[in-house]
């Protein structure tokens, strides 16, 4: 006699029951097309990196309508999935999103790689930030070889630049990041 086995399929979560969980102040998670994905603690690098940036553009972007955000502040890229880029330039407007909850107007995604989220960066995240029609630029910072690679919209179409050495253009605020600034030690 044949059995039967039930198989139970998990349900996935949407973004809106994602926000409704309080993981608490010691643990970080995103969601990942609906499974929840705890996250790990950065090096001293990546947040030298990120602090960098965040002051860097604190100063250069006032009066621009934007403002940079550190990765307390999600970017929702889709009903499954919430992820939470090292640093954002917004355009949005305070209390857009309800509860301010995640960013409304993300323009520029800066995600500073490790060795654990490096492939899942380059792959999964990168097409879901391209997916959002207010991103311009997406740039990838690796901290480890002190390079850097950008995927920007022209038009329709997106272009890459291979790691390099190199400032960071970010052609709809007119402004540049100079290399120096992510890398800076002082």
């Amino acid at each position: 006699m044949a059995s039967v086995f039930a198989l139970s399929i998990p349900r996935l979560l949407t973004a809106e029951e994602f926000y409704q969980i309080d993981f608490g102040p010691d643990l970080k998670a995103e969601l990942d097309n609906g499974y929840i994905r705890m996250m790990a603690g950065g090096t001293r690098d990546h947040a030298r990196i990120q602090a960098n940036l965040i002051a860097f553009l604190m100063t250069a972007l006032r009066g621009s309508g934007c403002r940079p955000y550190g990765s307390d502040m999600s970017v929702q890229t889709h009903d499954l999935s919430v992820r939470y880029p090292d640093v954002t330039i917004d355009r949005g407007s305070p209390g857009d999103c309800g509860e301010d909850i995640y960013l409304s107007a993300p323009r520029v995604i800066f995600e500073v790689l490790s060795p654990s989220t490096r492939d899942i960066d380059f792959t999964v995240k990168k097409q879901e930030y391209r997916a959002i029609s207010s991103i311009d630029t997406i740039v990838f910072v690796d901290p480890e070889s002190e390079l850097v690679a950008t995927s920007q919209r022209q038009g329709r179409n997106w272009i890459d630049t291979p790691f390099k050495p190199d400032d960071v253009s970010l052609p709809f605020l007119k402004l540049v990041v100079p290399y120096s600034q992510i890398f800076s030690r002082d």
